[in-house]
């Protein structure tokens, strides 16, 4: 998790909503991603389809079976689903997202029965550190837009 927080902060660098991941395989980080939504002008940028992406290449293979992806903050739909569709066996969340997360809070599209593909989940992990770096930059966006009046 602490390799997917410094992913984080590469993304607060950009102005970005802190969000980093990593995907381990075999006991090796395989692949990195961080939120690049507004940098790439993309709503695909999310940490997790960065790094699900990364991974395939480096396997070789779309399916990423016996990997484990650490996230800090809970994913949303649309990670989630490309997560289960990607087959990742286990995923890590630092921060849950009682508003968006589909890993629990909202919905649990990991572990659904529906699907042909269910995820290990564990969640909690380095929470502290996870939420404290989101509610921190969310806190500095509301200061920079009151400053500038918007």
């Amino acid at each position: 998790m602490r390799e997917a927080i410094r992913q984080a902060r590469k993304a607060y660098a950009l102005d970005e909503v802190p969000i980093g991941c990593v995907i381990v395989y075999e006991g090796k980080i395989i692949a990195r991603g961080y939120n690049r939504r507004n940098t790439d002008k993309n709503t695909l940028a999310h940490a997790e389809l960065i790094a699900i992406r990364r991974a395939s290449r480096k396997l070789g293979d779309w399916r990423l079976e016996g990997c484990t992806m650490y996230i800090t903050l809970e994913p949303c739909q649309m990670c989630a689903g490309a997560i289960v569709q990607a087959r990742v066996s286990r995923v890590v969340v630092g921060s849950m997202n009682p508003k968006a997360g589909c890993a629990g809070s909202v919905l649990n599209l990991l572990q659904m029965a529906q699907f042909n593909h269910q995820v290990e989940l564990t969640t909690g992990v380095l929470e502290e550190e996870c939420s404290k770096m989101l509610s921190g930059f969310f806190r500095e966006l509301r200061q920079k837009k009151a400053n500038s009046g918007r």
